[in-house]
């Protein structure tokens, strides 16, 4: 997705809220203090007002997070994340950046290109999808899944401040799934956060600031992961050991500092390209025409013996409606749909060892929990009308996923919140407290 999409104005968030006429206010809640109370509210409008959350406010006035939606750099007093640096240099192959900042943010790498070597030694997915790593000691890339007729199910960008009826849709169908959150997102909306960990989906890293990643050098990358690691664990309690780059854009130089600072890579077989809506030309039709060329597949057999994995994301109202549009679809032409991790048994999911996932056969049985007990930040709480730095404070431009029910969800874990892709929806408005606003994706 450009880098474009992640930033838009107040004005178009407006526009966009006004004209989510899918999703409507089923909840009058307005308790901003707990995850609990956040996934009640269903009104886009209410969801993303700024508001304060103290754990995240309390490290941003203590600096010790890099500012939000800015490429991440070490921060100079730092000492962990300097210590964590120097102690995997011997980890990073000597490949140089790709292209020329800061055109190769966004991805022009129209002045490096001409000159890279058709071979693809450094295994560049932006080159030729590479996914099977050419440096020693690298593991390949999650691209497909290895049971048969099943979907690896996952939504990139988040955590969507609109999101609930997406999450309150996927809790009636007690459906899981991968959620790949960019950290400045998880800074600007907390609980939003912490609602993927109550309702039992598995939380991945897509990074800082949602930049083509083999533009950066090492130390922004390994800070694009590290400082994301960190966000979430103070929100959330949970440490990630999943990584999905954004729009793809990885060489075996960022899977070597992903694997030292032990982040699976996690890519795709297609692309629903629903994060290109209203751009380029790509309509509401193509990306209809993409979902149901998936689901013809999987009804032909070409997943009989190994899955696969769509790009998918939490971006905005449309990109969630998607997903709840093709859902009864994708549930009748797989035989089964599970978050990435299950696919692959990686019942540990985080660092922490007191959550676990299911195992594919437990998750297909009917367990598709297993464990959520992970006890959240505690220094304060939240407050909409608090006058702290920033936390949950975006004017997310997405409205949640469409659930024609809009029944609003009863959590019993500490979360609200999801997820985000290949820069997605960012909105940049500017948060009560100054913070940039982002729409997630």
């Amino acid at each position: 997705m450009r880098l474009s999409s992640l930033f838009t104005s107040r004005a178009t968030v407006s526009s966009a809220l006004i004209a989510t006429t899918f999703f409507t206010s089923s909840a009058s809640a307005q308790d901003r203090t707990t995850e609990q109370g956040e996934a009640q509210i269903t009104d886009p409008g209410q969801e993303c007002a700024p508001y304060y959350y103290a754990p995240v406010s309390a490290a941003i006035a203590a600096n010790e997070f890099p500012p939000i939606w800015t490429v991440a750099t070490i921060v100079s007093s730092d000492t962990n994340a300097q210590a964590k640096y120097q102690s995997i240099q011997s980890q990073i192959p000597n490949i140089q950046p790709k292209g020329t900042q800061p055109a190769s943010l966004t991805g022009d790498f129209s002045n490096f290109t001409p000159t890279y070597p058709s071979s693809d030694p450094d295994c560049w997915w932006t080159y030729d999808q590479c996914t099977t790593p050419k440096l020693a000691g690298l593991p390949p890339d999650l691209s497909v899944v290895p049971e048969p007729d099943t979907l690896g199910y996952g939504f990139d960008d988040g955590p969507n401040c609109s999101h609930n009826v997406f999450y309150d849709f996927l809790s009636q169908n007690n459906q899981k799934a991968s959620m790949f959150y960019i950290g400045s997102n998880v800074m600007d909306w907390p609980l939003e956060a912490q609602r993927a960990l109550a309702d039992g989906h598995e939380i991945c890293v897509h990074t800082w600031s949602h930049r083509y990643m083999t533009s950066l050098t090492n130390e922004e990358a390994f800070a694009e992961f590290y400082y994301t690691m960190e966000g979430i664990k103070l929100v959330t309690g949970v440490t990630p050991t999943c990584w999905r780059p954004p729009f793809g854009d990885v060489d075996d130089r960022i899977r070597a500092i992903a694997h030292a600072l032990g982040l699976r890579t996690i890519i795709w077989k297609y692309d629903s390209n629903d994060w290109r809506e209203g751009t380029n030309n790509v309509t509401v039709a193509n990306v209809d025409q993409n979902y149901e060329d998936l689901i013809s597949r999987a009804q032909n057999g070409t997943y009989a013996t190994a899955g696969t994995i769509m790009l998918t994301h939490e971006l905005n109202n449309f990109t969630m409606a998607e997903a709840v549009k093709f859902y009864a679809q994708l549930k009748a032409a797989f035989k089964y749909i599970v978050p990435m991790g299950v696919a692959t048994n990686q019942t540990q999911p985080y660092v922490e060892t007191n959550y676990s996932l299911p195992s594919f056969e437990q998750y297909i049985s009917g367990t598709t929990t297993i464990s959520s007990g992970v006890p959240l930040p505690t220094g304060g709480s939240s407050s909409s009308t608090g006058s702290g730095s920033s936390s949950g404070t975006s004017s997310g431009t997405s409205s949640s996923g469409t659930s024609s029910s809009g029944g609003t969800k009863s959590s019993t874990g500490a979360a609200s919140r999801a997820s985000f892709d290949g820069l997605g929806m960012l909105a940049a408005g500017a948060t009560f407290v100054g913070f940039a606003v982002k729409l997630l994706a």
